[in-house]
């Protein structure tokens, strides 16, 4: 038989997040080990649930979901995520311009696929969530990685961003707050992209699934609602601030100056349209998740689980010998760093498949998010504290095995 290869769209495509160390996660788990994942911000592997209120209208609304729904989704949820657009100050998004998926991934790569030609370039930041770079190749453009400053707490260069926007740029991917690194951007800063964006005629795509996930009393600022004349496509969804992974269930609005994208916009309808619709189960999740209680505040605020848990990680993390991080302000992650003084790593990718085989502690490596050099890695903080003080009490003693090898 003649041998069947994998299609050449996928030769720029990587999602190590489940990767090549997960897969060998899975055999050693096959064997008998018990594996700490903190490779993936799956919240109900780790005890974070689902608010009661959203499981009982999804069961109540079960009888109700076994037809195809309207493309773009039930009016009562896309009416609830326009009311939460006009809570946030986006101003002139109307239920027309409001598209529910299978969560953000799906809407991201609707969105590219219905913007991109080939050869199409588009921005995004390094680090970066790995999905965006996959879709971009997916839709035959070009990914362009700007830099984001970790000196200057993970914020996107705009020189670098100016740098490398050329004739074939369509548009910028900000991913805020950001995922891996738990940055959050600064208002001033988002102006600076909208800026850049309007000069060039760029449209924006703006994720914000983590845009409740914050600490210390910060304040998130949706980009639309300072884009009024940039077109803006907004990303988020239920999987974060609610704790509802594998519902599935996520939200892209479209804003600003929609007049000149009338075309792109008959796009994302026919791509719409093709898919049916999103699971009509989890769509009814959103209007009580975003109308109801904000449980998710009591989790991040002072003495929560979250903060607890993101405090403990980063004094552990830190009181390692060459390790340093940027302390998250937001999300689930942290991005730290590993001085290449003290760990003259050359693959990053075997590196944590050795650790992983030595701890039984899986975690992703910086090159996996379109970082350039092999001396970062995200660790995910979800875990209970005492799981938390295990796992990265074993990378430490890896750490530590690996500095006594290299210095000898």
């Amino acid at each position: 038989m003649k041998t069947v290869h994998k299609s050449a769209k996928l030769a720029n495509v990587l999602y190590d997040i489940r990767g090549p160390i997960m897969d060998a996660a899975r055999e050693m788990e096959e064997e008998g080990h018990k594996i700490i994942k903190l490779n993936i911000g799956n919240l109900a592997l780790f005890g974070f649930d689902a608010p009661e209120e959203i499981q009982q209208d999804m069961a109540h609304n079960l009888a109700n979901s076994a037809g195809y729904s309207d493309s773009k989704g039930i009016f009562p949820a896309r009416k609830a995520v326009m009311h939460y657009s006009q809570q946030q100050g986006v101003k002139g998004v109307t239920m027309d311009d409001i598209y529910l998926g299978n969560g953000a991934s799906e809407l991201i790569a609707m969105a590219t696929n219905a913007l991109l030609d080939t050869g199409d370039e588009l921005l995004l930041p390094a680090p970066d969530y790995p999905l965006w770079t996959a879709a971009t190749s997916l839709a035959g453009g070009k990914p362009v990685h700007y830099l984001c400053d970790e000196a200057n707490g993970w914020m996107p260069d705009l020189a670098d961003i100016r740098r490398k926007i050329t004739p074939a740029t369509k548009a910028i991917v900000v991913i805020n707050p950001n995922n891996p690194t738990g940055a959050l951007y600064s208002d001033e800063l988002l102006k600076a992209i909208v800026a850049i964006a309007r000069e060039h005629n760029l449209v924006i795509l703006a994720d914000e699934v983590y845009d409740k996930v914050l600490y210390d009393g910060v304040k998130h600022t949706a980009i639309g609602s300072l884009s009024q004349d940039v077109l803006t496509l907004t990303f988020n969804s239920l999987s974060k601030s609610y704790r509802s992974c594998g519902y599935r269930a996520g939200w892209m609005m479209v804003s600003g100056d929609k007049k000149p994208a009338a075309d792109y916009i008959e796009g994302l309808n026919m791509l719409s349209n093709m898919r049916l619709c999103a699971n009509v189960p989890g769509q009814y999740a959103i209007q009580t998740a975003l109308g109801g209680y904000q449980s998710i505040n009591e989790l991040v605020g002072e003495g929560g689980r979250l903060r607890r848990q993101r405090d403990l990680a980063y004094e552990l993390i830190t009181a390692i010998p060459g390790v340093t991080c940027v302390k998250p302000t937001a999300a689930l992650y942290m991005f730290p760093r590993l001085d290449p003084k003290v760990y003259p790593i050359t693959d990053d990718r075997q590196f944590l498949l050795e650790l992983l085989q030595e701890t039984r502690v899986m975690l992703v490596q910086g090159t996996g998010f379109n970082w350039p050099t092999p001396d970062h890695f995200r660790i995910v903080f979800l875990p209970h504290e005492d799981d938390l003080r295990e796992a990265i009490g074993r990378i430490a003693k890896f750490l530590e095995s690996y500095r006594k090898r290299t210095t000898k």
